[in-house]
């Protein structure tokens, strides 16, 4: 009964857009980002220009932070595409921008000081 439950509520949840746009989000994902977005609640990328690494957390807004050697994040940024998207389409815009044209989404991005507190997972989306 549980299963037969999980799966109704799963198929009902992919049929709104949020659900559309994270499958679309997980399709676009290399296997080993789509595992640490699962687990993890965020994937990282590597920039088009200057090879950095970045992590793109689950969420809309300041939810994309450049990491350092030691794997902290160590600038947050702030960019997102125009329109209310549902979370899956912004974080795929970020993922897209970043891998292949890092400097203009560096350009507009606001930068801030990340926190353990805005990055904390407080649900899995992927």
């Amino acid at each position: 009964m549980r299963a037969i439950r999980a799966l109704l509520i799963r198929h009902g949840a992919e049929r709104t857009p949020e659900g559309r746009s994270l499958r679309l989000l997980r399709e676009w994902l290399s296997p080993a980002q789509r595992t640490q977005f699962a687990a993890k609640g965020y994937f990282e990328v590597v920039g088009a220009d200057t090879g950095k690494q970045y992590r793109i957390y689950a969420g809309a807004m300041t939810n994309v932070c450049e990491i350092d050697e030691k794997d902290r994040p160590t600038i947050g940024l702030c960019f997102l595409p125009m329109g209310e998207l549902p979370i899956g389409d912004v974080m795929l815009s970020q993922k897209i921008a970043l891998e292949s044209c890092e400097s203009r989404a560096l350009e507009v991005a606001r930068r801030f000081a990340p926190t353990g507190f805005m990055f904390r997972r407080n649900r899995l989306l992927g």
